[in-house]
């Protein structure tokens, strides 16, 4: 089928926050994806991709991961690439979780966090949590390729009280 509406092609999601104060313990966020086969849009993912990894096919990257949200700009950037994501893949769920390793964090405790969904020079979408102050964990994008095989970004922002394990199940349920 030929369409003129192109959807999204290659997409970033990067995220942001200031470190935590001195002498306390750091506020460490990470961005993740799970990808879904296009049989089973709901459920478990066919493979998620995090800190320390990347999907098979190298068409979604986690170009830099952060433990302390020191830096410049994005702390931490994943580089979707949906035009060469296989036919068998009809759903992309991105989230970010709070690592809760020195006790319960929620987004409302994290100062100036940002997450944005951009495609080349243009924001599709950014947010600073503000709707999910309680929350340990939020969905904050997901890709839906359509019947005409052209992938669609539905902007949202889910917040989820879960440690970041259980928060891969959940992810994928709405």
């Amino acid at each position: 089928m030929s369409t003129l509406n192109k959807g999204v092609g290659t997409v970033e999601v990067g995220l942001r926050w200031d470190p935590s104060p001195r002498g306390t313990n750091p506020h460490d966020l990470d961005i993740v994806a799970g990808t879904y086969r296009a049989d089973a849009l709901r459920g478990d993912p066919a493979y998620v991709v995090h800190f320390d990894s990347r999907s098979p096919d190298g068409t979604i990257t986690l170009a830099r991961d952060s433990k302390t949200g020191q830096g410049f700009g994005f702390d931490e950037v994943m580089k979707l690439e949906f035009g060469r994501l296989a036919p068998v893949y009809g759903r992309v769920v991105v989230g970010v979780v709070i690592q809760q390793r020195h006790g319960r964090r929620v987004f409302g405790e994290v100062p100036n966090t940002q997450v944005r969904v951009s495609e080349g020079h243009t924001e599709l979408w950014s947010d600073a949590f503000a709707g999910v102050p309680d929350a340990t964990a939020a969905v904050v994008a997901e890709f839906i390729r359509d019947d005409g095989g052209v992938w669609r970004y539905h902007e949202t922002l889910r917040g989820y009280d879960s440690d970041p394990q259980s928060f891969l199940a959940l992810m994928g349920t709405a």
